[in-house]
């Protein structure tokens, strides 16, 4: 594939994805997202496809057709044909010839003609938004081109659930309904947005590409940083008046979600339970260190560890992986928010790495940690 510098914008595009304000600002995303997919596969047209209530396409962001020739051929696709097909199959898919597909059913008068042609859904979630489209690829679409195409579209999966929740929240009034925004934001928002980036880091390991996949791993970092924000988000809005989760409950439920989407064993290991101030900074750290190793550490299994002594309760998430040279930079592995954070609290965080794997280990003063009362 050849090399195409426009996606060196696709680390600022997840950043729009994961800020829409508004309906009108989606739009603009995704139009945005439309034209990123036609200009890095070098295909001659490009649609973005929303399904309606129906099932079927209620509205196309397209480009590479004038409006003159849109009033030509009149009514936009409804998803019938091959479009129709990504519909309902849900998956992505490349064909040679639109024309010689057995689910063709031609185009209208005053069409342009179309041969090769690339289609990849667009979820939000586990229910279908959209689809995206590309036809007219000079010697055909390849893997690259898939991958990459995936990689945008969801991107505008995050876009269209970010603006969900942002309509949603200027509906209600955010000091009587703290503790319910709270909730979707952790188990729609921030879920989401961490799907999206696990699905990234999987199409980066397909790439034949070494600069692409080099984009896509720092396009996973800057979702990263949007995923921490808002969960500092869902600390801040949390309703004190609620009974409390316990520390060792946050921690259990933290692993459990994370833990899951990698085949890695992570143990979990409590001598220390006793909840207190530093909770949200503790889960936090937990949060951050063990999704370094799930991502970077290319570990068999990680272990995590909250203990204390007289002076520190001791945090240590500790992994079997392949480790890093200490002259490495580790950029973008949100060691510097984790160190700021233990900073701030009067602690530390010491990191430790050889060729038989990575320790992290964080602490923070007991006199922090300890409830009131």
């Amino acid at each position: 594939m050849s090399d195409p510098p426009e996606l060196t914008r696709l680390t600022p595009l997840i950043a729009e994805a994961a800020s829409v304000a508004d309906e009108s600002d989606l739009g603009r995303v995704l139009r945005t997202l439309a034209l990123e997919a036609k200009a890095a596969t070098q295909a001659s047209y490009v649609a973005l496809g929303i399904i309606g209530e129906h099932g079927w396409l209620s509205e196309f962001i397209y480009d590479g057709i004038s409006p003159e020739q849109a009033d030509l051929i009149g009514h936009p696709p409804t998803g019938r044909g091959v479009l129709g097909t990504v519909i309902r199959e849900n998956r992505s898919m490349v064909v040679e010839s639109i024309s010689q597909h057995s689910d063709s059913v031609g185009f209208p008068p005053n069409h342009p003609p179309m041969t090769n042609f690339l289609g990849v859904p667009v979820t939000v979630g586990d229910d279908a938004f959209g689809n995206l489209y590309l036809t007219n690829k000079e010697g055909g679409f390849n893997d690259d081109d898939v991958v990459v195409v995936e990689a945008l579209s969801r991107i505008a999966g995050a876009a269209v659930q970010t603006a969900r929740l942002q309509t949603r929240l200027s509906r209600v009034a955010v000091v009587e309904d703290r503790q319910r925004i709270a909730r979707d934001l952790h188990d729609s928002v921030i879920q989401d947005l961490f799907a999206v980036g696990l699905s990234l880091q999987g199409l980066s390991l397909r790439l034949t590409d070494d600069e692409i996949g080099g984009l896509l791993t720092e396009s996973i970092d800057t979702l990263d940083d949007s995923v921490n924000t808002l969960r500092r988000y869902v600390f801040e809005l949390k309703d004190v008046s609620q009974p409390a989760v316990g520390l060792d409950e946050r921690l259990q439920v933290m692993v459990a979600r994370m833990g899951s989407a990698y085949p890695v064993r992570v143990r979990l290991t409590l001598d220390y339970t006793e909840s207190g101030e530093l909770d949200d900074d503790i889960v936090l750290l937990a949060t951050e260190a063990l999704s370094n190793a799930l991502r970077h550490s290319q570990a068999q299994s990680v272990e995590i560890t909250l203990t204390r002594d007289d002076q520190s309760v001791i945090l240590r998430v500790i992994d079997d992986g392949v480790g890093f040279e200490a002259s490495e930079s580790v950029h973008g592995m949100g060691l510097a928010n984790m160190t700021a954070r233990a900073k701030t609290l009067g602690g530390s965080v010491e990191l430790r790495s050889s060729e038989s794997g990575t320790v992290v280990e964080a602490r923070l003063p007991v006199r922090r940690a300890v409830s009131s009362g």
